[in-house]
């Protein structure tokens, strides 16, 4: 059985080189991050909420129904039936701020704000307290803009827990909310989020409003992004976006959409901390 002894050992060659190959594969595939990212939308959080609360009346509990939810938090607003959408604001407070507060005031929009800490929070703090004040969402964007997933566990502890602390003495209230800074997480991001009660807001809309300081090209770009459930990213640090804000506001009025927070937006439901939201 000379031949099938070959036979055999070339077979048991070929499988072994394609096994080394597959490990390769697999080995470049984890060192490259090609994982997917897990996101949910807010709708997915609604509509999750209200199956609780649909599931918690037929079981005779006590518990309120998801548009009484909604309307006991939040105001009139149900994202469910209204067409919704967040403007959000990174990087800030800065020079800018007063202005853009000063906007969002007049058109009695309100936005969620992913605050620096670092010659931001700590630089504007009159501008955090009004944000508040004014009812607006103040989330964290980390202390120094650090990239999340090159730094260290310890590393990220402290980007996150600075600004939070800093927030809630100037406020009264801990962040739930954070924005990795250019949208770069990973596993161990959401663990560390999850440990520190934070979700992670990414965005469905962007300007790109860091590469131009032409206003009506931010605000084409935004108008053509838009559609409901969206979350818009901005950033009220470069001289461009802030221009664009009422220009912005304004167009999308009038295609029928209300403006909410981010938490509002997925209202009933909430955010869960280590989870990524888009």
């Amino acid at each position: 059985m000379p031949s099938l002894t070959r036979k055999m050992n070339k077979t048991g060659t070929r499988l072994r080189v394609l096994a080394t190959f597959a490990a390769a594969a697999s080995l470049t595939l984890a060192l490259s991050g090609c994982t997917k990212l897990e996101t949910h939308s807010p709708s997915s959080v609604r509509n999750a909420a209200d199956a609780d609360a649909a599931d918690t009346q037929a079981d005779g509990k006590a518990g309120a129904s998801g548009a009484q939810a909604r309307a006991g938090g939040l105001g009139t607003v149900d994202c469910a039936h209204a067409k919704c959408i967040a403007l959000t604001f990174d990087a800030g407070p800065s020079e800018n701020s007063a202005r853009l507060l000063d906007i969002l005031k007049e058109k009695q929009v309100p936005a969620t704000f992913f605050l620096l800490g670092r010659r931001h929070i700590d630089t504007y703090p009159e501008l955090v307290r009004r944000m508040a004040d004014e009812g607006h969402e103040v989330a964290s964007h980390t202390w120094t803009h650090k990239i999340l997933t090159d730094a260290k566990p310890d590393e990220i502890r402290e980007e996150l827990e600075r600004p939070n602390k800093e927030i809630e003495r100037l406020t009264g209230k801990r962040p739930t909310l954070m924005r990795p800074p250019q949208g770069r997480t990973d596993d161990t991001v959401h663990d560390i989020c999850r440990e520190l009660g934070l979700a992670e807001v990414l965005w469905s809309v962007t300007a790109k409003d860091y590469k131009t300081t032409d206003s009506d090209l931010i605000t084409e770009r935004v108008l053509d992004q838009s559609s409901r459930d969206g979350i818009i990213l901005l950033h009220d640090i470069y001289d461009g976006t802030v221009p664009a804000v009422p220009g912005i506001i304004d167009a999308l009025k009038k295609r029928g959409y209300v403006f909410v927070t981010v938490p509002q937006l997925m209202a009933p439901g909430k955010a869960e901390p280590g989870k990524v939201y888009r």
